[in-house]
C-alpha cells in the first residue's frame, strides 16, 4: 500500500519503531510479523476490515512556522506510529512541504548508511551478559506475544530489541509503524523531488539510547519488559496518538500530568538525554539550513516540540519570528477517497492541425490515471516513545513540560 501510494525508488527492507512514540528517541525498524491467527493483523490485512481504507488527506499533527531572513521554514510535530487513513496528509501540511525546500528529519532510515548502522549486530559477550536468566525469558515471552518470528531481534542491542516491541503494541488498536508519518513523509517528499536532510546520525542516537554504562541500559530493558507485560503501555501509545492525531498541543505540553512515567530519577534522567539534551542540536541544524538560504521543513517528534526546551522556544530565541499554525485541538472527518479512474483513450491524432471531430475541445487524460497509476502523493509526517523505550522518552520534565514557549516572538 506504502509504494502505491508513494512510489520510491528500491530501498532496505526496513521497518521504522519509535523509542518512546511521541519522543521521537530513536528512529527503529522492526521485523515482526502477524503469522497467526492470534495474531494482530500486519498493516496491508488491516486495510481489507470493512470501513477502513485510504481517505481524503486531514490535518492532524502540530506544526509551526517560523520565519527569519525574509524566508520561511515550519516546525512539524510528528509520531512514528500509524493508522491507514493517515498516509495521506492534510491540505495544510501539503501546502507547507509544497513551500519548503528540503525536509529535515531526525534520521533518514531510507539511507543506506543509516539503515546498516541501526541494524548491526551487537557485541556477542554483551548480549550474553544481558539477556540471560529471566531477562532472557521474559524477552522471549513478548516476542512471541507480539508474533515476532523466532531469532529476529535477537542479534540486534538489547535496547533496540525491546523498542522494536514497544512499536508493536500498538497493532490492535490500529496503530502500525508501516504507517508512521515521519516514513511517509520522507517518501512523499522524494516523489515530489526535495532533499531530504539528516539532523542526527545513528552512532550519535545509539549512544542516547544505551545510556553512559552497561548497567543503564539493563535497566531501561527492564524497565521496557515492566511495561510490555502489564498492558500500560499500549493504553499510553493509543492516548498520545488520539492527541497527536486532534492537533492538541495544549494537552501535549501536560503529557508529564497525566503519562505517569516520571516518577522515577532513571526516568527523569533518560527523558533529559533523549529531548532536552538532543534538542539544541536539532536547533542548530534546523538554523544552518535555513541560513543557508533554503525554507526547511523540519519534521521531528512531537514532544521535541513542547516546554522551556522545545524546538519553538528554542527558534524563537534565535531570532525567528513563531506562528502557531496546527495547534488547537480539533475534530475533523475526512471523506472517503474517490476509486481512481480506469484510463482515458488516447486523443486521436490531428490532422492538418485541426483535431479530429469528437475530439475538440478535450482534456489530455489525467496524470493520475495514466497507465492506471495513482499519481504520488504529497507528503505526511508525531514521533513517539517507549519506557526506556516504553515510558521516559516520550516525556519531559513535570516542571518543564507545560511551561509556555518563549514570549516575544512568539506569536499566537
Amino acid at each position: 500500500m506504502r509504494d502505491a501510494l508513494f512510489p520510491s525508488p528500491s530501498a532496505p527492507e526496513l521497518r521504522r519503531v519509535p523509542l518512546r512514540l511521541l519522543a521521537g528517541a530513536c528512529c527503529m525498524f522492526t521485523l515482526a510479523a502477524a503469522h497467526a491467527a492470534t495474531c494482530p493483523p500486519s498493516a496491508i490485512a488491516s486495510l481489507e476490515k470493512p470501513g477502513a481504507g485510504l481517505r481524503n488527506g486531514i490535518d492532524r499533527g502540530v506544526l509551526w512556522r517560523i520565519e527569519r531572513d525574509g524566508r520561511t521554514s515550519w516546525l512539524y510535530g510528528t509520531i512514528h506510529i500509524g493508522r491507514g487513513d493517515w498516509v495521506r496528509p492534510g491540505p495544510t501540511i501539503q501546502k507547507a512541504l509544497m513551500q519548503s525546500d528540503t525536509v529535515a528529519l531526525e534520521l533518514d532510515m531510507r539511507d543506506e548508511s543509516t539503515a546498516r548502522a541501526m541494524g548491526r549486530p551487537a557485541d556477542p559477550e554483551l548480549l550474553a551478559r544481558m539477556l540471560s536468566g529471566e531477562r532472557a525469558r521474559r524477552l522471549e515471552r513478548q516476542n512471541t506475544e507480539a508474533c515476532v518470528p523466532p531469532g529476529s531481534l535477537s542479534k540486534l542491542q538489547p535496547i533496540l530489541q525491546v523498542t522494536a516491541l514497544a512499536g508493536l503494541v500498538g497493532r490492535p488498536d490500529g496503530l502500525y509503524p508501516e504507517f508512521g508519518v515521519d516514513e511517509t513523509l520522507a517518501v512523499a517528499a522524494r516523489n515530489n523531488n526535495k532533499p531530504i536532510v539528516a539532523l542526527e546520525n545513528a552512532a550519535d542516537q545509539l549512544k542516547v539510547l544505551t545510556g553512559g554504562s552497561e548497567s543503564e541500559e539493563a535497566e531501561q530493558v527492564d524497565a521496557a519488559l515492566d511495561e510490555l507485560e502489564s498492558g500500560k503501555l499500549r493504553g499510553q501509545l493509543k492516548e498520545l496518538a488520539d492527541v497527536w492525531a486532534r492537533s492538541d498541543a495544549a494537552r501535549l505540553a501536560r503529557y508529564p500530568e497525566w503519562c505517569d512515567c516520571l516518577n522515577t530519577p532513571a526516568e527523569q534522567r533518560l527523558l533529559k538525554r533523549l529531548l532536552d539534551d538532543r534538542n539544541p542540536n536539532l536547533a542548530d541544524g534546523i538554523e544552518r539550513l535555513h541560513a543557508g538560504g533554503k525554507g526547511v521543513f523540519a519534521a521531528v517528534g512531537a514532544l521535541h516540540m513542547i516546554g522551556p526546551q522545545g524546538l519553538p522556544t528554542l527558534m524563537a530565541a534565535r531570532g525567528f519570528t513563531v506562528t502557531p499554525v496546527l495547534t488547537n485541538a480539533q475534530e475533523q472527518t475526512a471523506q472517503p477517497m474517490p476509486a481512481l479512474a480506469a484510463p482515458s483513450p488516447a486523443p486521436r491524432a490531428v490532422r492538418g492541425g485541426k483535431a479530429v471531430k469528437g475530439q475538440r475541445g478535450k482534456a489530455a487524460p489525467a496524470a493520475a490515471a495514466r497507465g492506471g497509476k495513482p499519481a504520488k502523493a504529497a507528503p505526511a509526517a508525531a514521533r513517539g516513545g517507549a519506557r526506556a523505550p516504553a515510558k521516559a522518552a516520550t516525556k519531559t520534565t513535570a516542571s518543564k513540560a507545560a511551561a509556555p514557549a518563549a514570549k516575544g516572538k512568539v506569536r499566537r
